[in-house]
């Protein structure tokens, strides 16, 4: 004898959905696929018109990157990014957490003076910052980078983290207090596995930020510090635009954030959704 059926019935994809996303797929991902076929052609073959679809793949430019400079640019991004990242997660969070548990007044008030001091333009820092460094000797240097990424970061982190704290009953904390836990052992243990997907969110973002940066890299940085984003550019020169090394270089570029976020997929679409929900 049947019985009733036990779960929901799952409706398979229309056609006109599977075609509609894959269309979606194909607008999205075209100027990312055109550049990486990019990559894996000659320049003759690049200035060609119209591009070949069919050519013989060659590795040269990506050959031709790591043999140069722009192997030193690439880790000296990775070292700011990844650096900046971690210094502002380790001040940011637990600045946010202690917002979120302060009842006493003023505390809108301290929160939106945060937030403010994000929104400034970068131009408006540019010149106190140069000058400064060039004065302690930070000029050129991948911890004058990292110390301006964390600045702009930090306030992102408080900011974003805090309604997550806000979410998590204080009757947890309360209980394992009572048990005899330290408040040490109850933000580590208890709060921070709870706020996991809004930190994944919020790295992802801050390391955004640092990795994309192209202002402060021009003027902050020279030659030893400078970094994958300023590298690519140096390819336009007055013999040319080497389209090759550039596109090489723009697909590398792409690769540890697309690694990074494909790393932590899972924790940044929870992350993201539930500041929309909650924020």
């Amino acid at each position: 004898m049947s019985g009733g059926m036990s779960g929901p019935v799952r409706r398979s994809a229309s056609p006109r959905r599977l075609v509609a996303i894959g269309v979606t797929l194909i607008v999205l991902l075209s100027p990312f696929l055109w550049l990486l076929q990019m990559s894996f052609k000659s320049n003759d073959l690049i200035l060609q018109f119209p591009p070949p679809l069919i050519f013989t793949p060659t590795l040269q430019n990506y050959a031709s990157l790591w043999q140069g400079a722009f192997a030193a640019s690439f880790v000296n991004s990775l070292m700011s990014a990844s650096f900046s990242t971690a210094l502002a997660l380790v001040l940011g969070v637990p600045a946010a957490y202690a917002l979120s548990r302060w009842a006493g007044r003023g505390k809108h008030a301290l929160s939106f003076a945060i937030l403010v001091t994000r929104m400034a333009p970068p131009i408006a820092f540019t010149i106190p910052f140069f000058l400064f460094y060039r004065w302690i000797g930070l000029l050129d240097t991948v911890t004058g980078l990292v110390l301006v990424y964390t600045s702009f970061n930090l306030p992102l982190v408080i900011w974003m983290m805090q309604p997550f704290f806000e979410t998590v009953p204080s009757s947890l904390e309360e209980a394992a207090l009572v048990d005899g836990a330290s408040t040490r052992v109850v933000f580590l243990q208890i709060v921070l596995p709870m706020v996991a997907p809004g930190i994944a969110a919020t790295a992802i973002l801050c390391f955004l930020y640092a990795w994309n940066d192209f202002f402060f890299a021009l003027i902050l940085t020279r030659t030893n510090a400078r970094t994958a984003p300023v590298a690519v550019v140096n390819f336009m020169n007055y013999e040319g635009w080497e389209w090759g090394k550039i596109a090489a270089g723009g697909s590398l570029v792409m690769a540890p954030v697309l690694i990074f976020s494909l790393a932590v997929r899972r924790y940044l679409v929870s992350g993201l959704t539930a500041g929309a929900v909650k924020g």
